[in-house]
C-alpha cells in the first residue's frame, strides 16, 4: 500500500476507507495545531505525498486559554519545516523537535537563519537558568520535584544546524510534489509568509501562510509584499479587531520631546524593550535624532544597550543583506551611514557592564530587556530609576495583563523588585502606535492585494485573540466576500476536497476559570493596598501612640503573610 501509515493519525478510520474502496487516494491533509484562537504557539500540520511536513513550531507565551491538540506524528517522523521568522512564539520548539528526534530540513530566509541563531540559544539559556533555579529550591525542600528544563543547549544547536536559507522570492524544489516560495511580508527583518504549491496524484493546490503580516511606514524594513493569489490561505489576526493611529506617528519628534523633558531635570530615560525588532527601531530614531541635534543642549547624549541578546540581533541588522532593507535604510547604506549606529553608544555585554550604567549620574537613554518588565536587566534600572521623580520610564510596546510593564503604565504606586518596595515617581510614558503587527485595514489591504475571493476557496483565520478570530474572519466574509473560518486547535481539513475531516472544539486550558478567579482577588488585594496607603496618609499628624500602634498591626499582618 503506497501511503504513508502516519496518514491513519490523520484521518479517521471511516474517511480513509471510504475514500480507498471509492478507487480515490487523493488527499492533501492540513491539521490545525497552534496559535488557533490564541496569539502565540503557531504551528500547522501537512501531510502531502507522505511526507510530514511543520509550518513554525513556536513555544505559547503568556496566558493560555485552550490546549494545543498534539503532534499527530511523532518529531522524528517529520521531514520538513518551514519558519515564516525568528520570534519566539513561531521557533521556539524547534530545539524541542530537535531533542524528541526531528533530524529533517528547516527551510527559512537568510535573515532568519541568523536571528535563530542568537533567539534559540537564548531561549536555551533561560530554560536552563530556570532549571538550575528551581532546582536549588528543590533540593532545599522534599515536597518540590525536580525541574526538567524543555531543552538544552545542545538541543539549540542541533536545531540550529538543521537551518537551510533560502532567498525571497525564490521557487524552492522540496521534495516530490512540493515547492515553496517565501515573499517578504515586513514584520521583522527576515519574516516572510510562505506559498506553498502542492501537488499528489495529479491534483495541485496552492496554499499560502501569511506568518505575522507587518505594519507599514516602519523604520528600517521593508513594507510587506503581497503574493499572487491562492487556493487556500492562513492568515494572522492579532490586531484585526483595533486599529492603529489614522495619521503616520512621528516617532523621532515625539521621542526627542520625552529626552529634552528629562535630560532638562537631570533624570534617565530608561526604555523596556524586546531585544530583536524594537530595539534597533530605536536605535534607527536616536540615530536620526543625534544627527538632527533635536535635543538642544544634549546633543551627544549617551544611550546604552544593555541586552547580550540585543546586541547580538543589532549585530545580525547591520550585517545583514541590503535586500531586508526598505529605500530609507538602503540610502543610509549606499552613503556609507550604519542606521543603527551614532556617537556615545554603548554596548553593555557583561553583569558587570550593566551595574556600571546605574554609578554613573549623566543624563542618559538605557534601552534593556525584557520589554515587559517580566525578567533580565530592565528590572535592575526599575529599581535605580523608579523612585526618581525626574526619571522617565517609556514604554514602546505592548503590555500583556499580568505582567509588571501592565502595573506601571496602569499608575499602579509602588513595586517590589528584588525584596524592595519601589515608589514610582518617575514619569511614565507610552509611544503610542509603535507595532510590528498589521491592524485590521492592514490584514485586509494584505487579503485584497494578494487573493481573489472568487478563486480562493477558504482563508482560516488564526494568530489571534480568541474573540478577535471570530470578529475578523466575519469582517472578511462580510467585506471581501471570502470564504472564512477561524478554527480551533485539532480541526483537519482535506485540501483536495475542500471540505473538513474534523471541526474539533476548544478543549479549554485545566483550571483556566480559577486563573481568572485569582487574578481578580489579587486585584482586589492591590485596591485593599491602595486604601491602606490612603488610610495611614490620614493619620501624618496623628499622636504617635496611636501611630505605632497602627505600625505595628500593619506590621505584624506583613510578617504573617511575607513568608
Amino acid at each position: 500500500m503506497r501511503r504513508h501509515i502516519t496518514y491513519a493519525c490523520n484521518i479517521s478510520k471511516d474517511v480513509l476507507h471510504s475514500t480507498l474502496a471509492c478507487g480515490k487516494g487523493q488527499y492533501m491533509v492540513l491539521e490545525f495545531i497552534g496559535a488557533d484562537h490564541e496569539v502565540t504557539g503557531s504551528c500547522h500540520y501537512l501531510n502531502i505525498n507522505g511526507k510530514n511536513i511543520l509550518i513554525d513550531y513556536g513555544m505559547e507565551q503568556g496566558r493560555k486559554l485552550y490546549e494545543n491538540a498534539p503532534l499527530p506524528v511523532l518529531p522524528g517522523e517529520i521531514d520538513y519545516i518551514f519558519l515564516t521568522h525568528a520570534h519566539i512564539d513561531h521557533s521556539g520548539l524547534l530545539p524541542l523537535a530537535y531533542k524528541k528526534g526531528f533530524r529533517g530540513k528547516i527551510f527559512a530566509t537568510e535573515a532568519t537563519v541568523k536571528l535563530c541563531n542568537i533567539m534559540l540559544r537564548d531561549s536555551a539559556h533561560i530554560q536552563s537558568f530556570e532549571a538550575e533555579w528551581r532546582n536549588r529550591k528543590a533540593r532545599r525542600n522534599a515536597n518540590i520535584e525536580s525541574f526538567v528544563p524543555l531543552y538544552t543547549m545542545e538541543d539549540a544547536d542541533g536545531a540550529i544546524r538543521l537551518l537551510k536559507s533560502v532567498r525571497y522570492k525564490e521557487m524552492i524544489h522540496i521534495d516530490e510534489g512540493i515547492e515553496a516560495r517565501f515573499t517578504d511580508v515586513g514584520h521583522l527583518l527576515g519574516s516572510a509568509s510562505i506559498e506553498l504549491f502542492l501537488t499528489e496524484d495529479g491534483v495541485s493546490r496552492k496554499i499560502v501562510f501569511s506568518g505575522d503580516v507587518g505594519n507599514t511606514d516602519q523604520p528600517i524594513i521593508k513594507d510587506p509584499e503581497a503574493v499572487d493569489g491562492a487556493d487556500y490561505v492562513l492568515i494572522e489576526s492579532t490586531y484585526g479587531d483595533r486599529l492603529h493611529s489614522e495619521e503616520k506617528p512621528d516617532y523621532v519628534r515625539e521621542l526627542s520631546d520625552v529626552l529634552k523633558y528629562t535630560f532638562e531635570r537631570g533624570g534617565n530615560v530608561v526604555i523596556p524593550s524586546f531585544a530583536v525588532g524594537r530595539t534597533q527601531e530605536l536605535l534607527y530614531f536616536i540615530r536620526e535624532i543625534k544627527e538632527k541635534g533635536l535635543v538642544h543642549g544634549f546633543e551627544d547624549f549617551p544611550v546604552y544597550v544593555d541586552s547580550p541578546l540585543a546586541v547580538d540581533a543589532t549585530s545580525i541588522f547591520g550585517k545583514s543583506s541590503i535586500e531586508c532593507y526598505d529605500d530609507e535604510a538602503k540610502a543610509l547604506l549606499k552613503k556609507g551611514i550604519n542606521p543603527l549606529s551614532f556617537t556615545n553608544l554603548n554596548l553593555s555585554i557583561t553583569p558587570d557592564d550593566s551595574k556600571e550604567i546605574n554609578f554613573d549620574d549623566e543624563p542618559k537613554v538605557i534601552i534593556s530587556a525584557s520589554g515587559m518588565c517580566d525578567a533580565g536587566r530592565i528590572r535592575h534600572h526599575l529599581k535605580h530609576n523608579l523612585w526618581r521623580r525626574e526619571s522617565t520610564i517609556l514604554f514602546v510596546g505592548y503590555q500583556s495583563v499580568g505582567t509588571l510593564g501592565r502595573a506601571l503604565v496602569e499608575g499602579v504606586k509602588t513595586v517590589k523588585l528584588f525584596g524592595e518596595e519601589i515608589s514610582v515617581n518617575a514619569n511614565i510614558e507610552v509611544l503610542s502606535g509603535m507595532s510590528g503587527h498589521a491592524d485590521r485595514n492592514g490584514l485586509v489591504n494584505w487579503l485584497k492585494n494578494s487573493f481573489d475571493p472568487e478563486k480562493t476557496q477558504k482563508v482560516f483565520v488564526v494568530h489571534g485573540d480568541d474573540a478577535v478570530t471570530e470578529k475578523f474572519a466575519e469582517l472578511i466574509k462580510k467585506e471581501l466576500k471570502f470564504d472564512s473560518y477561524a478554527p480551533f486547535s485539532g480541526t483537519k481539513f482535506d485540501l483536495i476536497k475542500n471540505e473538513f475531516i474534523e471541526e474539533a472544539k476548544p478543549v479549554a486550558v485545566k483550571r483556566a476559570a480559577d486563573k481568572i478567579r485569582i487574578s481578580s482577588v489579587f486585584n482586589r488585594l492591590l485596591a485593599a493596598g491602595e486604601r491602606l496607603l490612603s488610610v495611614i496618609r490620614k493619620y501624618e499628624h496623628g499622636a504617635n501612640k496611636d501611630l505605632g500602634k497602627f505600625a505595628d498591626q500593619i506590621n505584624a499582618l506583613s510578617d504573617k503573610w511575607d513568608k
